[in-house]
């Protein structure tokens, strides 16, 4: 899950790739460049939608939603690593 730590840090990422000062991309998307600094840094609690559209919409980049991936192995990868486990086990 994406959380808004690791979306800052990707913001800001793309604004360096693209040569873009916080100022810059601050006033091409009608956020504050206060906002923006605490969001590329991990300082921002909240950011509202809007103001994360705007942001990627000024980066050319979107959000896209797709099923969540489980964690959790499944039955099926548990019992092949455990029969990886038993083939490893030399002293049968």
């Amino acid at each position: 899950m994406l959380d808004l730590v690791t979306l800052g840090k990707q913001i800001a990422k793309r604004r360096k790739t693209l040569k873009l000062s916080q100022a810059a991309l601050s006033r091409k998307a009608r956020v504050s460049r206060a906002t923006l600094d605490a969001l590329e840094n991990g300082r921002a609690g909240e950011l509202g939608f809007a103001k994360i559209t705007r942001l990627l919409n000024a980066l050319g980049l979107e959000l896209k939603l797709q099923a969540a991936t489980s964690l959790r192995p499944t039955l099926d990868e548990l019992l092949e690593e455990h029969r990886n486990d038993q083939s490893l086990d030399r002293r049968r």
